[in-house]
């Protein structure tokens, strides 16, 4: 479970900007980048996606 406490020091991998739980609490939101990241079972993933470059 994400406390308050966890809550303050997370911040996104991409901008390092706040992020803020979702409604649901089934994601952590980043404002400036407009990015999701999922919380599975409490725990927050927050690894950038992968760029696909294309010729």
């Amino acid at each position: 479970m994400l406390t308050p406490e966890l809550l303050q020091i997370l911040a996104c991998p991409i901008c390092k900007g706040e992020l803020t739980r979702s409604e649901d609490g089934s994601s952590l939101n980043c404002q400036p980048c407009n990015r999701d990241y999922p919380v599975v079972e409490g725990i927050p993933i927050l690894l950038p996606e992968r760029t696909v470059t294309t010729p």
